[in-house]
This record gives C-alpha cells, structure tokens and sequence, in this order.
C-alpha cells in the first residue's frame, strides 16, 4: 500500500470530520450574528477559519488518496 492509500473506513470517518466541520461553521456563523460581545466573535470567526483549513486538508488528503487508487487500476 502506498502512504497515499487510505481504507475504505478511513474515508468515511473522514467523511464524518467533514460533515462535522461543516455544521461547526454553520453554527458557528450563526452564532455570530447574535453574540454582542467582540472578543466572542473573533473567538468565532477564529474557529470558522481555522475549520476551512481543516476543511481544505481534509479535502486534500481524500483527493491524493482517490488519485493513488485510480494509477493502481491502471
């Protein structure tokens, strides 16, 4: 197995982090717009950013794998 592969259950947990991630932004968003004060909203506009990073790596890592998968088959 090349250091790319990842198994078929690793792929669906990282499903689960991206839908996880997913929905911390949406809350996260949401919860922007009714928190007054503003070091809660930097706090929150913190873990928006650094969840699309996640986001991105996350994105990345399945993307290399299905590359990997797709020159074994030929």
């Amino acid at each position: 197995m090349l250091q790319n592969d990842i198994t078929l259950h690793e792929t669906m947990q990282i499903h689960e982090l991206l839908n996880a991630k997913t929905v911390g932004i949406i809350k996260a968003k949401l919860i922007q717009g009714l928190v007054f004060d503003q070091e809660l909203r930097n706090l929150l506009e913190n873990d928006v950013q650094h969840s699309f990073t996640s986001i991105s790596t996350l994105m990345n890592l399945i993307t290399e794998a299905k590359e990997s998968l797709e020159e074994e088959k030929k």
